[in-house]
């Protein structure tokens, strides 16, 4: 009897190694588990700055096609660049410079500086780009004679041109002209050569306007 219960307490017996064993186990897997749980908020991690990167990718390709849209409607609707082609203009625009012009404006006057497409008489093709001077607006009576210019039956002064103002050869222009509701009789400040009214006619603001000139950008400061 005593030997049977020798037995059993010696099956009851705790083995110190194999505690010791499990304890490590234990503390293994839970050094997996953390290692587990770091690597899982490291890859959310990742994912969110993943996604933070795209969200500012997007939100950049957003502003540059807002930027792109407002860009386009200034310079094609509202405000337009051209470069001087000639020294039709001279010596207030000179050729290669460049021109800023107002698409919208309504109120054209006097003295105003436009950019107008016309097409020259008997020349096929497109119209061309020209830049003048506004010199009679609608319901004025204009007459270019030698070396003067008649507006409303009274001589222009014109104190900022320096050439001789006088009609082209060639050009059977009726004068005296009265300029109906939508026309404009226009000069370049290069009287002595320069293409305009005289040339192509009177400018109509419907068909032949382009823009009225804000400020010009000189060639040598570019």
């Amino acid at each position: 009897m005593d030997e049977q219960n020798k037995a059993v307490n010696t099956e009851n017996e705790a083995v110190p190694g194999e505690e010791a064993k499990t304890e490590e186990e234990l503390k293994e897997e839970q050094k997996r588990e953390e290692e587990q749980e770091e690597e899982e908020e490291d890859q959310k991690k990742n994912i969110k700055k993943k996604e933070k990167s795209v969200k500012k990718y997007q939100f950049f390709i957003l502003r540059l096609l807002i930027f792109l849209i407002i860009l386009w409607v200034l310079l094609f609707k509202v405000v337009g660049l051209t470069r001087m082609p000639n020294d039709d203009m001279y010596p207030r625009v000179d050729a290669g410079d460049l021109v800023l012009f107002y698409r919208l404006d309504k109120d054209v006057r006097a003295q105003d500086l436009i950019v107008i497409e016309k097409r020259l008489p008997n020349v096929e093709g497109d119209k061309q780009l020209w830049i003048c001077r506004v010199i009679a607006a609608p319901g004025d009576t204009v007459e270019v004679g030698e070396n003067r210019v008649i507006v409303n039956g009274n001589a222009l002064v014109e104190s900022n041109i320096f050439y001789p103002t006088g009609p082209y050869e060639g050009y059977d222009m009726p004068y005296p002209i009265t300029l109906g509701e939508d026309e404009y009789f226009v000069l370049a400040d290069k009287r002595d050569g320069g293409v305009d009214s005289r040339v192509f006619g009177v400018v109509s603001k419907k068909e032949d306007f382009v823009g009225t000139v804000i400020t010009i950008f000189r060639r040598n400061n570019l």
